[in-house]
């Protein structure tokens, strides 16, 4: 026995579901109206935590390079003056290694002082500042105002024999 093959019947199917789409034609207006601002507010905090987080890093490396510069020998007629004048030169080094995403605000503090066993060494820090409450990277969005820092702090440390700072 031949199976009976009947025509296939779309006519219906089509008139029903064509009755559901006609019922249901602003709800995905409506839904992305509802999905999308918390999609961009996710999308925002992405965006806006990732550039704090390399202008951290960039001022890392430029406190880092800074210290390193403060290795480097200077004319001094003493201790002191030899001690300063390698703060400032780390100083222009972390200057000159900032981005020019963090320069506008950026604030170098060198610092020296004894350090090490018994006090027998030097120390001349290199502390960096950037005031991101007053120079956001992007727009601050009141949301996430909360949670943003005020400033970005980094700081470095060279250890320098007395011996051989003059």
């Amino acid at each position: 026995m031949k199976p009976s093959r009947e025509p296939f019947r779309r006519e219906p199917l089509l008139r029903e579901h064509g009755r559901r789409r006609r019922g249901q034609s602003g709800s995905v207006a409506v839904e992305f109206a509802v999905i999308f601002p918390l999609f961009f507010v996710i999308m925002y905090g992405i965006v806006t935590f990732a550039l704090i987080m390399v202008a951290q890093q960039n001022l890392t490396l430029a406190a880092e390079e800074g210290a390193r510069a403060a290795l480097n020998w200077q004319s001094s007629t003493s201790l002191q003056n030899a001690l300063y004048n390698r703060g400032q030169a780390a100083c222009s080094a972390a200057n000159l290694m900032a981005a020019s995403l963090v320069k506008t605000a950026l604030t170098c503090t060198p610092t020296s002082a004894s350090c090490g066993p018994a006090n027998a060494m030097q120390c001349i820090s290199v502390a960096l500042s950037f005031d991101y409450k007053s120079n956001p990277l992007v727009p601050t969005l009141a949301i996430l105002g909360v949670t943003l820092p005020k400033t970005l702090n980094s700081t470095a440390t060279v250890q320098l024999n007395p011996e051989n700072i003059q």
